[in-house]
Parts: C-alpha cells; sequence; structure tokens
C-alpha cells in the first residue's frame, strides 16, 4: 500500500515527466554573419505559431524559424522567403542548415559528414537579400498536432493529404505574414522534392483564397507536381539520368567520357526524346533489327550492358540501375537521391541497394547538428523529439493538381516567375524529369520569360557540394533580382 501523499507525489512525478507541445510562444535572438564578404545583422525567431480549426481551437502547433535582417529600417520592398522541405514528412531541417540560411552543417566541400558535428558560418546565405522563414508542417520537427478539450487528437486527415496540406499551410502562412508586418513585402516560396507540389499548390491557394500575390516559387528537385508522365515517357526520360550517372563513374564508352557532362547530357535528352520515345510507344512491334540498334544506343548511353538492357525489354528500373551500374567493376551501389554516393551490400547479387547510400550520410550530419542548433544556438529548448522524418501516413494523394494550378496561377498573376533547380546526379527526381515538368507549365509557350531551369554538378540536395551550394545562392539572389525588376510598373499584360 501506499500513502496519500506517497500517491501525490508518484502522480506529480508523472505529470512533470509528460512532454508538453508548446502552442504559441517564441524565442528571438540576435546574431552576426559574414555575407558575400559584408556584415550582416539579424535575429533569428525560433517558436511555435498554431493551426486552428473553424471554431478557433488550437488543432497543432507548427515550429518556424524566421530570420531577419536587422539593419533594415524599412522593410517594405526587402523579399520574404517562405521555405519547405518535403517527404511528406520531411521537417525543414535540409535547406535550413545547407542550403539558404545563415548557418550551414560542417561537412567537406563535396557534402560528406565530418566530425565533430555541427554548424558553420554561411557565406552564401540569401539574407543578404531576402528573409527567411523556414516551417515544419505537423508531426516534423517538433510540430504536432494538439489535442482537444475531450483529451482526443484531431482528424489526421485536416493535415496528412495533398489538399488538406496546401489547405492548412495557407491559413498558417496567412497568419504569419500578418503577425510580422508582411503584406507589403515581395514573397517567395521555395520547395524542395514534395515540398514542390507543397508550394505548387500554395502559390494558387493563397492566391485565390487569401488573396495573397506571390512573386516567385522556387521548385528545388520538383516531383511530378501532379502532372502524369507515366508509361513510355517516364521510361524514355530515364535515359539523361542514367547517363548523367554513369558518366561521373567513368562507366560510359571513353567517346562520350572524354567530353563534358552538359555535352554528354544534350546528346542523351536528343536521343530519348527523338529516337526512345517512339521506339517505346511501340516496342512489341518494331523491327527486330531496330531494337537491336536501340539497345545498343541504350546500353552506349547508359554504362548498362546490352544483355541487361534487353532482358528488361528496355525498361530498366532505376533501383536495378543502381546495384547494377557498378556490379561487375567494384560490387558497390550507387545512391537513389544522389548517385554520387556508393554504398556496400551484403551481396552483390540483388535487384536493388539494401539502402540509401546517400541519405544514411546525409543523417549521419544533419541529425546531430539540428539538435544542437536549436537549444545551443537559438536558445529553443524542448523534451520533444526532432522528427527528420515524421508519421504522416497514410498521406491522401488523389486530386493532386498543383502543376495545374501554379499553371493558372502564373497566367492570373502576371510578376509570378517559377525557377527549378535541380541536381544531374539525383535519381528520385531527376533533372530530366524536371525540364519535363518545366514544358508542361509552359504548356502555352507564353510563359518562357517567367520560368528559367538551372542544373547542378550534384544530387537531390544540390547545395551540399559547396561549389553548387555557391551557385544555386546566387541563382536564387539572380531570380529575385529579375522577377521582382518591374513590379512597381503593374502587374498587366
Amino acid at each position: 500500500m501506499t500513502t496519500y501523499a506517497q500517491d501525490k507525489m508518484m502522480s506529480k512525478d508523472m505529470m512533470s515527466q509528460k512532454v508538453s507541445v508548446p502552442v504559441d510562444e517564441e524565442v528571438v535572438t540576435s546574431h552576426t554573419t559574414t555575407i558575400k564578404g559584408k556584415t550582416i545583422p539579424y535575429t533569428a525567431t525560433a517558436g511555435f505559431q498554431p493551426v486552428w480549426d473553424e471554431e478557433g481551437m488550437p488543432i497543432a502547433s507548427l515550429l518556424y524559424t524566421y530570420y531577419k535582417r536587422s539593419d533594415i529600417k524599412n522593410d517594405e520592398n526587402r523579399p520574404l522567403v517562405i521555405s519547405f522541405n518535403g517527404g511528406p514528412g520531411s521537417a525543414s531541417v535540409w535547406m535550413h542548415v545547407a542550403y539558404t540560411g545563415p548557418r550551414i552543417l560542417k561537412i567537406d566541400d563535396e557534402g560528406f559528414p565530418v566530425q565533430p558535428y555541427g554548424v558553420k558560418s554561411n557565406p552564401n546565405s540569401i539574407l543578404d537579400v531576402a528573409d527567411i522563414v523556414f516551417v515544419n508542417p505537423v508531426n516534423t520537427g517538433y510540430s504536432r498536432m494538439i489535442a482537444g478539450k475531450d483529451g482526443k487528437m484531431p482528424d489526421k486527415k485536416k493535415f496528412f493529404g495533398v489538399n488538406a496540406d496546401i489547405k492548412y499551410l495557407a491559413d498558417w502562412v496567412n497568419t504569419f505574414v500578418s503577425r510580422v508586418n508582411r503584406w507589403r513585402s515581395p514573397k517567395y516560396l521555395i520547395g524542395e522534392s514534395y515540398g514542390t507540389t507543397r508550394v505548387s499548390g500554395l502559390a494558387a491557394e493563397l492566391q485565390n483564397r487569401k488573396w495573397m500575390y506571390i512573386n516567385g516559387v522556387i521548385l528545388v528537385s520538383p516531383t511530378q507536381i501532379g502532372f502524369e508522365f507515366d508509361g513510355p515517357v517516364e521510361v524514355a526520360n530515364r535515359l539523361p539520368y542514367f547517363t548523367a550517372a554513369a558518366w561521373y563513374h567513368k562507366a560510359l564508352p571513353p567517346v562520350l567520357q572524354s567530353k563534358d557532362l552538359l555535352e554528354v547530357l544534350a546528346e542523351s535528352e536528343q536521343y530519348a526524346v527523338n529516337e526512345l520515345l517512339p521506339v517505346m510507344v511501340n516496342t512489341g512491334y518494331i523491327d527486330p533489327a531496330r531494337k537491336e540498334a536501340v539497345i545498343k544506343k541504350m546500353a552506349y548511353y547508359s554504362g548498362l550492358s546490352e544483355r541487361t538492357i534487353r532482358q528488361h525489354n528496355l525498361e530498366v528500373p532505376k533501383a536495378y540501375f543502381w546495384k547494377d551500374l557498378l556490379r561487375d567493376r567494384d560490387g558497390l551501389t550507387i545512391g537513389r537521391l544522389d548517385s554520387r554516393y556508393k554504398g556496400l551490400d551484403v551481396k552483390e547479387a540483388g535487384d536493388r541497394p539494401d539502402y540509401n547510400s546517400e541519405l544514411t550520410a546525409w543523417l549521419h550530419a544533419f541529425t546531430p547538428a539540428i539538435n544542437y542548433y536549436y537549444p545551443q544556438e537559438l536558445g529553443l529548448k524542448t523534451d520533444l523529439s526532432y522528427n527528420m522524418f515524421g508519421p504522416v501516413r497514410p498521406w491522401d494523394r488523389t486530386n493532386n493538381n498543383s502543376g495545374a494550378d501554379l499553371r493558372e496561377a502564373m497566367g492570373v498573376n502576371k510578376n509570378l516567375h517559377v525557377m527549378i533547380q535541380s541536381g544531374y546526379f539525383d535519381g528520385a527526381t531527376t533533372y530530366f524529369n524536371a525540364k519535363y515538368v518545366m514544358w508542361q507549365l509552359n504548356a502555352s509557350g507564353k510563359l518562357s520569360d517567367r520560368l528559367s531551369f538551372k542544373g547542378y554538378r550534384s544530387g537531390h540536395m544540390m547545395y551540399l557540394r559547396n561549389e553548387d551550394l555557391i551557385k544555386a545562392n546566387d541563382d536564387i539572389r539572380d531570380f529575385i533580382k529579375k522577377s521582382s525588376a518591374n513590379i512597381n510598373q503593374g502587374a498587366r499584360y
């Protein structure tokens, strides 16, 4: 038996061990950094802002980090960049502490992890030209759902789906922009991977439902954003990526290997569109001699054997490519999200790698860095676990019209520009599929002056390679400058 006092003490201990979710609070710290050789003072606000239901009750609390340059007296013309990562279920950590933010990972120049873990100044951050807020959707980072008065959690369907995600985040962004008084500022959305689906839909949702007009959308390593290109198109589109990865690993014939990457890719792209695609449409009925010629050419541009391509009836899965490209040379696999990375499987046999070698390396560096950064440098301390990848399944992918909605938003809003950034060695959201997405956005041919593509000699997170970190941030600077050049002349055709 226990006494009343013991029972009360046990109850208090149990309550003190419960992890609480901050609903609406923030911590502000002041810092300085050097960007492009110039000292930049800034404040960092690490906080939680709620998501409300129809009755005005909080149903979730989202972690955000807002960096604001503090020596700007009038910010009405200063751009605000709103940044999301993808997954779905991925925290904002990736672009936050590796790309555009003022602090980035301690990694080597090619993006591989080094110890001791941590962060360092980012001399290439876009904070010199724009303020930035990094947003973590529900169940990512420290963001969580909030139980109601009855103790029950809200319906997951309010958050976990293409359109639900876009709807509640539009509400959240609207509140944030109002709270920080940035309605006058030029506004930009940047998303990576699934985050490109998110920001494509958000651009239209903010414009159509909140009357918030966006100046630019940056799609980093974009998904299909709702455009369908399965079947022969998808298969033909794989070839230029195969070429890029094989070129990097010196697996192409000498005549190609001696050329620059972009020169080789131009050849492969032309072959994929003009020769391979028509064959893939009618592969079972083409002349056998022509089919053999295609097999030879695919082997020529992919680094795979003719036997492998023939056995797969021209449709070699990407997973098999990652397993097979170096199988007979050194027995290693190559990475999915960044094919520069190599992996070591238990067996050389098989049709797919045992693990994602690039993601393993990234988690190796990112996880300790973000868990250090928030409490030690930003002063945000919590017992919540930082979800690098949070539980958001099942995710409702039906009625994904994000790309078509973005295209329509560009038509309505003359000030809206779009830039695509892709790594040539990304095998998940390949650079050639990204070009295809751009072509679909410009189906009318009338948006060419507001659409641009930038490629980099790295993978999904192109900014992990220092040379591309510099170039990609400069491309964002140029994009902001170009897209805001004539906004004072009126948004009209």
